[in-house]
């Protein structure tokens, strides 16, 4: 648990009205630097013992304004919990929390975020939304199984995706983990050359 709130604490960044693109993107870089540096020292470092000893550092697309959008935020509050399939036999229970619809590339898109059901009791997470997603890249310049973001309950209809914040789950780095499977709701039509690239390229 100690791991995984540091990478939720990493990337919940910037999402309020009135944003800059740059005030984001240098969000974005520390960001990037900081979950580098978590893969780099052993106490934090999710990597196994023998690609850990000669890993220099997580490979990402160059940061980009392209990948940054505001999105609407429509709440769904009479979604019934499920249990998401992961990488394992585990099968954690989810919501859907919320659909996000925003236009990249010409496009007009949604995702679905979604909130872990454990999560509404602990003040440490119950602000905190889930956010997994597939699309072209995948299994090419990016992790075959998908990325995340993350993102807090936002006090507007309006929030920023800032795909520049996509990052692998655990299980690209380790098989010991247990990914939730981006739902087929969210496989994007579009290429997302934006985030964290495939691990071993």
């Amino acid at each position: 648990m100690y791991k995984y709130l540091i990478l939720v604490g990493l990337f919940l960044g910037i999402f309020q009205i009135g944003f800059t693109q740059e005030g984001i993107l240098e969000e974005s870089k520390k960001a990037q630097e900081e979950l580098n540096q978590a893969y780099l020292e052993e106490e934090t470092t999710v990597l196994t013992a023998e690609d850990f000893e000669d890993f220099q550092g997580l490979e990402f697309f160059e940061l980009t304004e392209e990948y940054i959008v505001e999105a609407e935020f429509i709440r769904t509050p009479e979604e019934k919990p499920f249990e998401m399939p992961t990488t394992t036999e585990r099968t954690p229970e989810y919501v859907k929390y919320a659909e996000l619809h925003f236009v990249l590339a010409g496009d007009s898109l949604q995702l679905n975020v979604y909130q872990e059901t454990s999560f509404k009791e602990d003040p440490k997470l119950k602000n905190y939304l889930f956010l997994p997603f597939t699309d072209p890249t995948n299994g090419k310049e990016t992790y075959g199984g998908g990325r995340y973001l993350d993102l807090k309950i936002p006090d507007t209809k309006q929030v920023i995706i800032d795909f520049n914040k996509a990052y692998n789950p655990y299980c690209a780095y380790n098989p010991k983990y247990s990914c939730p499977i981006p739902p087929i709701e969210n496989d994007l039509p579009i290429p997302i050359k934006a985030g964290v690239k495939k691990f071993k390229l």
